[in-house]
């Protein structure tokens, strides 16, 4: 009987854990691969019974599945305006939140970036050029900006290969499929990139600000988890995650 009491305890304790455990699912802009799968691991160092599933994709594709049902309980847009879709058609259960705005850049895994401009772009000896897919990520269609502000696109058109979102580009050129590549800087900075390649920043007056945001879905609107996610998403350690990866947070500057 003594021991059958800590018995007792242990599985009570256990089944309370469990009771209080949550689950949800995130839909997550690929220029967030690295640093959200940072925040998602210090997140649970406090939270450690919780599970948090991350899918990555492509911002305009995640914000038409949410709208035919698929199961998100947390958006996170690299582009605000699809968030704000969701907000509008009556499909998150919390306000837009900003959280980032995210920056483009020249990355090759064979060239040394930091001595190219867009304008290098134009030699013939780069035959393949990496950028998403203008219809649907907005960081393709970031590049495509840039390259129409910088007389290129027409001309470069011909060379580019596109990737499904963000983060298939970089992987294009980090596997010889295209020697350069137009990437979010969050991906560039990371090491498993930054140690294979150099890269430059392309001026943000080429393009529209890559203004990012996010929602709780109405799918979570009774859901402590993706409440709690969403509030820790503002505070100071999941700030400076997003630092590191050279997003610009809301109210900084971004340097030219």
């Amino acid at each position: 009987m003594n021991l059958s009491k800590p018995v007792l305890f242990i599985c009570a304790l256990l089944l309370s854990l469990s009771a209080h455990a949550e689950k949800i699912t995130i839909a997550a802009a690929a220029d967030l691969k690295f640093a959200m799968d940072e925040i998602v691991t210090t997140f649970k160092k406090t939270n450690p019974a919780d599970e948090l599933d991350v899918v990555y994709g492509s911002s305009g594709n995640f914000n038409t599945q949410i709208q035919q049902g698929a199961p998100y309980d947390l958006f996170f847009s690299a582009d605000i305006g699809f968030a704000r879709e969701l907000f509008k058609n009556g499909l998150a259960a919390s306000d837009v939140m900003p959280y980032a705005v995210g920056r483009i850049v020249l990355w090759s895994a064979s060239h040394d970036a930091t001595k190219m401009n867009l304008d290098s772009l134009s030699d013939p000896k780069i035959t393949r050029i990496a950028i998403a897919n203008p219809k649907h990520a907005p960081y393709g269609r970031r590049a495509e900006e840039a390259l129409r502000a910088a007389g290129l696109w027409d001309k470069l058109a011909p060379k580019l290969v596109y990737g499904e979102n963000i983060a298939q580009t970089a992987q294009f050129v980090q596997t010889g499929n295209a020697q350069v590549g137009i990437v979010a800087l969050s991906l560039a900075v990371n090491p498993e990139l930054a140690n294979k390649g150099g890269y430059w920043l392309i001026p943000d007056k080429l393009h529209a600000p890559l203004e990012q945001g996010f929602v709780v879905t109405k799918r979570a609107a009774g859901n402590g988890l993706a409440k709690k996610f969403a509030d820790y998403m503002g505070s100071k350690p999941a700030r400076a995650v997003m630092t590191k990866y050279g997003f610009v947070l809301p109210g900084d500057v971004a340097s030219k």
